[in-house]
């Protein structure tokens, strides 16, 4: 485990990169200086998988390449005493972004929306919240509490939308239809949210949660953020991707068949050409 000292330090200056993204308008991005664009699923504490992806992105390597990091956070991984791991990856998601300010994006998803609001999310009839509490004390104690408040705020500034120049929006997921009418992209453009923007039928909590993955929800979706095509997380895939419609990627990055997708953000591109640029890890 890192020094909680030297971690604090890491989580204090990845907090102000994400301030400093080139492009930010609040919570949203509209990524600048990228010809190309490496996205990626749900990860849930798979460090390995992390790695492997780090590999295949070779950020180093092409200063105009993008990558985009998702929902880390509730994984299977355990101490011995029963904590939750999942920390370590956003430890490290923290110190990527420190590396490549420009180049790293991370998009919180509903685990981390519940971690951080302390709203109860279960599996197995065990509470995930608890877990990953349990597992920062582990790891960190007696600064435990200092890290955890350092995590929140990464989280609380972390962005919840990305657009690329050629009007490919990332998200983790879209409201429901049901949700759709209140969601107001001018609530994601502040820097920060108010306590209704996180509960059920909010426009962060609808954005993070919604499964209706329908064309007809899609195309609803797509207008009111300015954009043709959709990538999001959110819904596990046995194949690492699936594609619910003619406007939507889903990845799905945690599994044995884990998948990415690397595609040019500079030039118009068809839904059929970004389902094409899907490759497994």
């Amino acid at each position: 485990m890192p020094d909680p000292a030297r971690l604090l330090n890491t989580l204090q200056k990845a907090i102000q990169a994400f301030r400093d993204t080139p492009g930010r308008r609040g919570r949203v991005v509209s990524l600048e200086d990228a010809t190309e664009l490496f996205a990626t699923g749900d990860l849930h504490g798979n460090v390995e998988n992390f790695r492997a992806l780090l590999v295949k992105a070779e950020l180093n390597k092409h200063p105009q390449r993008q990558l985009v990091l998702q929902e880390v956070v509730h994984g299977p991984h355990r101490y011995p005493s029963g904590g939750d791991k999942s920390h370590q990856l956003l430890d490290l998601v923290a110190a990527l972004k420190c590396q490549f300010p420009r180049q790293v994006h991370f998009l919180p998803g509903n685990h981390e929306l519940s971690q951080a609001t302390n709203r109860l999310i279960a599996k197995d009839n065990v509470d995930l919240n608890e877990l990953f509490r349990d597992g920062v004390r582990t790891a960190y104690a007696p600064r435990d509490e200092e890290v955890y408040a350092a995590y929140l705020e990464l989280l609380a500034v972390a962005p919840l939308m990305l657009r690329t120049p050629n009007r490919v929006l990332l998200s983790h997921s879209l409201p429901n239809s049901k949700h759709l009418p209140q969601f107001d992209l001018a609530v994601l453009e502040q820097d920060t949210q108010d306590e209704a923007t996180l509960e059920y039928g909010g426009t962060v909590h609808s954005l993070v949660w919604g499964r209706d993955t329908s064309l007809a929800n899609v195309t609803a979706f797509l207008p009111k953020v300015d954009a043709d095509l959709l990538i999001t997380g959110h819904i596990p895939s046995e194949q690492g991707y699936s594609v619910p419609n003619e406007r939507q990627l889903i990845l799905d990055s945690m599994g044995a068949t884990a998948c990415y997708c690397l595609f040019p953000t500079d030039r118009p591109l068809s839904h059929a050409e970004l389902v094409a640029c899907v490759r497994t890890l």
